[in-house]
């Protein structure tokens, strides 16, 4: 029988005879997938001056990558590239709209990161952007006070996490 579930990152519904393994906007991980009517979903989070610097900074970070990734989809040189880069840059465009909510902004501004030809080239700088949004996201989670926004940075660390393996795999 299918139901319907909600992530509790991203708020966006699925439908589905059960939670997926990932959620399919944002990538979060099964655990904050629950039933719709059971999810906990609120992008109302009262930040301190740190936790809004670096809510601020992560928007940015995925307004930059969801741009590298549209521009890698379309030029790289590797039609499995093209569906990763395309699948990359619609999560990145889901995680800031996450943050886009938290900091209650109408839009977000748009992104216009270059890439390359070279799929190789392509991997190896998601690899890099993958690398360190991880860094700056483990440190944000350690130093968040809001228990929401720590909670959005410890589920953007494990999909950020998966995304680093896509890479890393492709270019062994």
């Amino acid at each position: 029988m299918v139901k319907l579930w909600r992530c509790e990152i991203c708020g966006d519904p699925y439908i589905g005879e059960r939670a997926p393994a990932n959620c399919p906007f944002c990538g979060a991980k099964e655990k904050y997938i629950k039933q719709a009517k059971e999810a906990e979903v609120s992008f109302d989070a009262n930040l301190n001056a740190k936790d809004k610097r670096n809510v601020e900074y992560a928007l940015q970070v995925e307004i930059s990558n969801a741009a590298f990734y549209f521009c890698a989809a379309a030029k790289t040189d590797s039609a499995e590239g093209k569906l990763l880069f395309k699948a990359l840059g619609k999560v990145e465009a889901e995680h800031a709209s996450v943050w886009r909510k938290i900091l209650k902004l109408k839009n977000i501004p748009q992104g216009n990161d270059a890439c390359h030809e070279s799929n190789k080239e392509n991997l190896e700088d998601s690899h890099a952007r993958e690398e360190r949004a991880i860094e700056f996201y483990k440190k944000a989670a350690e130093e968040a006070q809001n228990v929401l926004v720590k909670k959005i940075f410890e589920a953007f660390v494990e999909v950020e996490t998966d995304h680093l393996h896509l890479s890393e795999e492709r270019l062994k």
